[in-house]
Parts: structure tokens; C-alpha cells; sequence
């Protein structure tokens, strides 16, 4: 049967660039939709050929959002390669700036890219609806959000100098102490960051108890979930084990090394789109998507680790009465929740007495053939896998990307959304946003470092079973 089809080209406010196409039957109602990534950037097959103490250094240019999350996975794969551990210090500073920088990928994906939606309205002026119409309407917040992400970047900047981008983690430890001046000038920024974040935890309920309706249907298909936790299944972000979890909240696998997980995840090529699509191996492409991320750690683990989070989490748990989770609109609430801990853990740290300690870096050498790292990057878990020649050089490189394996499920999540929302020939623009808007609950990070500034253009055409031209929407 001949279908039309709607084309969303780009999706707006997220970072990177997709379209999206919707098909319609006769009817008009929506028979398929599929999430299409049309950019390729080849990092794993040009670092062929490099060493392997290079990797560090390259790997925080694949993302401007999340460079301390592969700089991270990059040195773990090196120490492992090395046979060395990072000092005590080293592992402060390290856990320091990457939660600094979930801290300000969080901020960015809520205040800027997402609290237009909740705060102006899915079917408001779209000229207006973006970070500048929320600093018109509502400045505070959007300074609020602003310097939550100053923040998250002061907790880089201060040890390395650099915001984005990052240095100096490296092999063994770090290459630059914390000094007793920027501990104190970090330190001075915690009750704002924590009355920030509560701030945005409101209105983020206070859009659940206005439209729970909404909330509740937004796709919400249940699917695996995999986060890292600790010894005690705990939520972590920067060194712990592998968990999965079923639709239902059984435990499926526990304590699994990521240094193992070619054993359970698979990756296969899909015909429309450069990210692939990951599966959990013992369930099989069929059954086994899954989900990471915000949602997805805060499904898995067991407790938070910091006293406010831990309040917030409770009463997370207990909208589903202790089960997982799985509508999609929840990981704006989840991404708050990480936040608010990552504003506890840094004041927790920051007041540890080795936190500036010089004591900041083992050293070692080439000793194994092969090294995977892993960490919980912003938006899900992130692997990477280097093998190398007896001289240190890279023979292959493999980089499993948190975005990537969300990507089954954000196909699936369009199209449910799609189905809700969008009817007929009469294709209004808030209808499409709120297609969009699934996307942006999962805040891919699609080019990693390339970001498009302002509005974005984007052409929707509805065309006839002959091909002709029905309709045709442009937004500039």
C-alpha cells in the first residue's frame, strides 16, 4: 500500500542533527516512523594506527557535552593495557570533574534545551520557544541554568584549566592537583547549585500533577534497562559494575565486569541511519533493546548515595511501587534527581583532606595487547575497547556510545508518540514537537561536538498515494 510520509528535518534542541519520518495510511493515521541519524564522523577507524597513549588526548574531542566520560573510558582502557591503578587523590579529582560534567550536560538538556516545553507550552510560538523566550519570560531561571552549567564546568576548569575539551587525566592518575584556593572557590558554590536544582525538581512535578495524562501515556513500552552500580547496587557514575534489569525489575545479570561486554551486548546495522542498533545478547535482537541513561541508572540501582537524592529517589520509586519505571517523560525527573547527587558528591568530596594532596600519579608502560574502559557518561554508559601491536599501537578501536544503545528504543518511543499525537492531513506544529520532544527526553548527543545555535529550520511535507504535494510546513 502506497504511504505518505512526513519529514521532520533536523530535530531541534538536541545536540547534533536527525530527521525524523512519519508514515501515514489512507486514513492518516500513522503507520511507521523511524529516527534517522544522518551524520558519520569515523573516529574509532582514524585512530587506527596511533598509539595508544594518544587516545586520552583525542578521545575528549568526540563530544563537547561528555569529553570527561570518554577521556575517563579512555584512560581506564590504557591502564588496563598498563596493568596500573590511579592514586586515591587521582580518583577524587577524577570523580570531581566528571560529575561536574553530568552536573552541566544535566542543566543544559533541562533549562536550555527542554524547560521551553514545560514552562512556555509544546504548542506555544516556536520563534519563542527556546532558551531565549524562557530568558524573556522567565529570566531568573534562565540564569538559574546558565550558571548551574558554569558550575558543572568550574569543576574542570579549576583543576585543568580547561572547561571542555578536558587534560590531564591521564594513565595512572592525574596531571594537575586541586589547589586549597579553588577547593574554597568551588565550595562556595554549592547552596546555589542545590537550591538550582530543587528549583528545577519543581517544575518539573509541577508539570507531572498539571498533565498526568501526558506524563503517564508518553512511551511508555517497558524494556531492559542496564546501568553501573556498586558493591551494593548503589547508583555510580565513574567505577563500578554492569546491571540489567528486566521490564519487570528482576535482576537479570549483576556485577558483570565491563571489561566483558562483547559477552552480553550485540550490535547490528540498520538501512536508515549511522548509529546501529545494540541488543542484549541473551534475549536476542527481538527481545533484548534496553535502555541507559538517567532513567535507566535510576531503575537499576538500589539507593543514591547523597541524603537529598536518596529523598528524591524514594518518592521516584514509589509512583510505580518499587517496579521500573518506563515512561519516557521520566528522564527529565531521573536527570534532576543525578544532578541533585552530583552537587552532594562534589561537596562531599571537596571536603575530603586528600582532595588536594600532590600524591596525584602511578606510572607504568605497554604490558597487554588489549585495554576497555568504561563509565557512566550523561546520557548512558560508554565503553571503549582499544587493541593494540606489541608496540603500543592501535590495531583496532571500538566505541560503544550510550546514545547508540538507546537509539531501538528512541525509534519505538517516536513512533508510540507519533500514533498519540499525530492525525490526519491537518498536521498542526505542536503535534510535531511533541514528536520531537521524544527525542530530547533521551538528550542524544549525536555530532558530540558540533552544535547548531539558534532555530533551527524545518520543512514538514505531507504528499499524496501519487507523490503530489498536500501540504508543506516551513519553519525558519
Amino acid at each position: 500500500m502506497d504511504k505518505r510520509k512526513i519529514f521532520i528535518s533536523p530535530v531541534t534542541r538536541i545536540e547534533g542533527h536527525a530527521n525524523i519520518t512519519i508514515e501515514l495510511d489512507d486514513n492518516g493515521n500513522v503507520s511507521d516512523a523511524l529516527f534517522h541519524v544522518n551524520e558519520f564522523r569515523g573516529f574509532e577507524k582514524f585512530c587506527e594506527g596511533r598509539m595508544y597513549t594518544e587516545m586520552p588526548t583525542i578521545t575528549p574531542r568526540i563530544c563537547g557535552i561528555c569529553p570527561t566520560s570518554h577521556t575517563l573510558a579512555s584512560v581506564k582502557a590504557c591502564e588496563m593495557i598498563q596493568g596500573i591503578q590511579p592514586t586515591y587523590t587521582a580518583n577524587l579529582l577524577r570523580r570531581l570533574m566528571h560529575i561536574g560534567q553530568n552536573l552541566s550536560s544535566h542543566a543544559l538538556s533541562f533549562f536550555h534545551l527542554s524547560s521551553p516545553d514545560f514552562l512556555l507550552g509544546y504548542d506555544s510560538d516556536p520563534a519563542k520557544r527556546n532558551i531565549l523566550g524562557i530568558a524573556e519570560k522567565f529570566p531568573d531561571i534562565a540564569v538559574r541554568g546558565i550558571r548551574l552549567r558554569k558550575f558543572g564546568q568550574e569543576l574542570s576548569e579549576r583543576i585543568t584549566g580547561k572547561k571542555i575539551h578536558i587534560m590531564g587525566i591521564v594513565p595512572g592518575g592525574m596531571a594537575y592537583p586541586l589547589t586549597e584556593e579553588n577547593r574554597k572557590a568551588l565550595l562556595e558554590w554549592i547552596p546555589e547549585a542545590i537550591e538550582t536544582v530543587q528549583l528545577g525538581i519543581n517544575i518539573i512535578k509541577k508539570f507531572h500533577e498539571d498533565n498526568p495524562e501526558m506524563v503517564a501515556s508518553f512511551a511508555n513500552s517497558p524494556t531492559l534497562y542496564l546501568g553501573t552500580v556498586g558493591p551494593g547496587g548503589e547508583h555510580e557514575l565513574y567505577d563500578g559494575k554492569l546491571r540489567f534489569m528486566d521490564g519487570d525489575g528482576i535482576i537479570l545479570q549483576d556485577q558483570l565486569d565491563p571489561a566483558k561486554y562483547l559477552d552480553f551486548i550485540a550490535e547490528r546495522s540498520v538501512n536508515w541511519s549511522y548509529l546501529k542498533y545494540p541488543y542484549y545478547k541473551p534475549y536476542g535482537f527481538d527481545k533484548g533493546f534496553y535502555r541507559v541513561g538517567p532513567l535507566a541508572r535510576l531503575n537499576v540501582c538500589s539507593r543514591m548515595k547523597t541524603p537529598l537524592a536518596q529523598e528524591e529517589f524514594e518518592k521516584f520509586k514509589h509512583m510505580s511501587g518499587g517496579k521500573p519505571v518506563h515512561g519516557t517523560f521520566y528522564y527529565h525527573y531521573t536527570r534532576l534527581i543525578e544532578a541533585l547527587s552530583d552537587v552532594e558528591d562534589a561537596e562531599r568530596i571537596l571536603n575530603d583532606p586528600e582532595v588536594t594532596s600532590l600524591h596525584i600519579q602511578h606510572h607504568g608502560r605497554w604490558n597487554y595487547a588489549e585495554g576497555i574502559g568504561s563509565s557512566e557518561a550523561p546520557r548512558g554508559t560508554l565503553f571503549h575497547h582499544y587493541k593494540t601491536d606489541e608496540t603500543g599501537k592501535l590495531l583496532k578501536v571500538n566505541l560503544l556510545i550510550a546514545t547508540g544503545q538507546n537509539n531501538p528504543s528512541m525509534n519505538r518511543s517516536v513512533l508510540e508518540v507519533a500514533k498519540q499525537y499525530v492525525k490526519g492531513d491537518d498536521i498542526k506544529e505542536g503535534m510535531l514537537n511533541r514528536v520531537e520532544s521524544t527525542i530530547r527526553c533521551y538528550d542524544p548527543c549525536l555530532s558530540c561536538s558540533t552544535h547548531a545555535l539558534g532555530q533551527m529550520p524545518m520543512v514538514i511535507e505531507v504528499r499524496d498515494r501519487k507523490g503530489e504535494l498536500v501540504k508543506r510546513v516551513e519553519r525558519n
